[in-house]
């Protein structure tokens, strides 16, 4: 056994410093890998926009979350396995072959402790600010290593793809938007986010998925106005509709020959009769269609986004719904795009201003049939699916195989209908309530 001074001398301390260091450098690429993935985007920027070159250096470097983690790992590794290297070689000579064992509990010991729970700890309570912070220095490192990662990245896909793992990269794009619906989801259910302000924002971003189809006025419900009728007729259609846009039809509903907007008929007629004081029988030569606009038709698979794009650059907020025949299916406006985002939209004129989901005393809700399922789902926080129907009664209607008749009952997705209400074959009327 070596004397105690021999042991102790400017090797032994010099190994010691470099452990301390290893173990110092370890924890920093542990709280750096921490932090640059656990940071927010979004609050990264808002410091870039405000100045934070470390901010903008952690967004770019985050950009290739796989070059990063791999030169993080990559260093992280090649520090750890030299401390423990070193750690052994120390021990063993104080020691002797005893130090191996000894080396290996006080290195695992040093490790978690000191270079990767205290680290990651501090990096996930202060992500933003640890990784702008760290930024510029891991930039220069995976730099350095930008060969050896790049390498071992074309490996580990080559591995992956034999066992049939193939890797997408564009799938971090989806990804964000799958992440802010998550974190909504998330801070409703713990009281954090509001559910307004919830289903504002999924319903925002749900736009781009969805089909002017889903959320159109049927032709079944659309008030037309016959552009052979009597011209008072028409007027008093146009002054007792709640609608400000009516479609114009000759012959048949589905010959739309233009739209009428009350203003530009009431400007009308008070020319055609001469006035203030003018003679309300010259109204008998009155021709609708002088002052009606060109109809404007879109496709049933035109998504919300788009439509709602078309309506603004076209200074329109009226389009009628065509299927893949041209057949007329409905109607849409901009107003019911927008109700997608904020909620139900209604004025003094709206027919049913009331909350169109109303509560019974003993726990059933009355629905008008023709609600939306999404509607539905937003007005109670249910998750009813909508993948097969666009309304209440088309999943009744789907889930039967049949039209239902009044009285009838049905379990389905844990909730209970009964059908109160039925015109020809169309469900108007339903009570249902979650089993």
């Amino acid at each position: 056994m070596e004397t105690t001074s021999t042991i102790f001398d400017t090797a032994f301390w010099g190994t010691v410093g470099a452990i301390v260091f290893l173990l110092v450098l370890s924890a920093f690429f542990s709280g750096s890998e921490t932090a640059l993935t656990a940071a927010s985007r979004g609050k990264l920027r808002a410091q870039a926009d405000k100045g934070s070159n470390g901010a903008d250096k952690a967004l770019r470097i985050t950009e290739d979350s796989e070059r990063l983690i791999g030169s993080v790992l990559l260093g992280n590794n090649l520090v750890n396995i030299l401390a423990a290297s070193l750690a052994t070689a120390l021990f063993t000579r104080v020691f002797g072959e005893s130090g191996v064992a000894l080396a290996t509990l006080v290195m695992t010991f040093l490790v978690l402790i000191f270079a990767e729970v205290l680290p990651k700890t501090y990096a996930i309570t202060n992500s933003e600010k640890a990784a702008a912070a760290v930024a510029p220095v891991i930039g220069v490192i995976v730099t350095l290593f930008a060969p050896i990662v790049g390498a071992v990245r074309l490996l580990v896909r080559g591995v992956l793809r034999l066992f049939g793992v193939r890797i997408d990269p564009d799938s971090h794009v989806l990804a964000v938007r799958e992440e802010i619906a998550g974190a909504l989801q998330l801070g409703h259910s713990e009281g954090v986010v509001e559910k307004e302000d919830r289903d504002r924002i999924l319903g925002a971003l749900d736009l781009s998925d969805r089909t002017v189809e889903e959320i159109m006025l049927h032709r079944s419900g659309i008030e037309m106005i016959d552009a052979a009728a009597d011209p008072r007729d028409i007027f008093a259609q146009c002054v007792n509709s709640p609608h400000t846009r009516l479609p114009v039809f000759r012959d048949e509903p589905e010959n739309i020959i233009g739209v009428i907007h009350a203003k530009d008929l009431l400007r009308a007629i008070y020319t055609h009769i001469g006035g203030a004081a003018g003679d309300v029988d010259t109204l008998s030569g009155f021709q609708v269609t002088d002052m009606a606009k060109p109809p404007y038709f879109v496709p049933e698979t035109t998504t919300l986004d788009d439509q709602m794009r078309q309506f603004l650059h076209q200074r329109t907020h009226f389009a009628l719904v065509v299927d893949e025949y041209g057949s007329l299916q409905g109607l849409i406006t901009l107003e019911d795009i927008l109700e997608e985002i904020v909620g139900e939209i209604t004025d003094e004129f709206d027919i049913d201003g009331d909350h169109p989901v109303r509560k019974t005393e003993d726990g059933h809700f009355l629905i008008d049939g023709a609600m939306t399922i999404r509607d539905l789902n937003r007005a109670t926080d249910w998750s009813l699916p909508d993948e097969e129907a666009n309304t209440v009664a088309g999943l009744v209607i789907h889930e039967a195989q049949m039209i239902p008749t009044v009285g009838q009952v049905f379990s389905f997705h844990d909730f209970r209908f009964e059908v109160i209400g039925r015109e020809g074959n169309r469900v108007t009327k339903l009570k249902i309530r979650p089993l």
